[in-house]
């Protein structure tokens, strides 16, 4: 995970700040907790504590609902956003797969002109 992506994902937002971050009432983020559309992690105290990815999250549903889309709605979107993510890989991780693939087969163990896939040929 990149550095940003850490830092976005941190939980350290209280419930009352998220509300007035995003005009949204304690009962609405509840019940996008409840409807698994967010989940927040719990301090010791077993409080929420909110990530700024959360918060985006939140702003994502509630442009969704003024859009004139329904929970069940929001769902679906969510789930078909997560699923291209899921199948989506980035070019160093087909590299890293391309080689582990080759070395399991040792295609190219003994070449000692093959450049390995993560330098870019040109």
């Amino acid at each position: 995970m990149k550095e940003r992506e850490l830092r976005r994902s941190m939980a350290v937002l209280p419930i009352g700040t998220v509300m007035k971050l995003t005009d949204l009432s304690a009962r609405q983020i509840r019940y996008y907790e409840e409807q698994r559309l967010i989940s927040p992690e719990r301090n010791e105290g077993n409080r929420r504590m909110y990530s700024l990815s959360d918060i985006d999250v939140l702003f994502e549903i509630s442009d969704l609902l003024s859009e004139g889309n329904n929970i069940a709605e929001v769902k679906q979107i969510f789930a078909k956003q997560k699923a291209k993510k899921a199948r989506t890989l980035s070019i160093n991780e087909v590299h890293a797969a391309l080689e582990n693939e080759f070395a399991q087969q040792g295609r190219f163990n003994n070449q000692t002109n093959a450049l390995p896939f993560s330098q870019p040929r040109m």
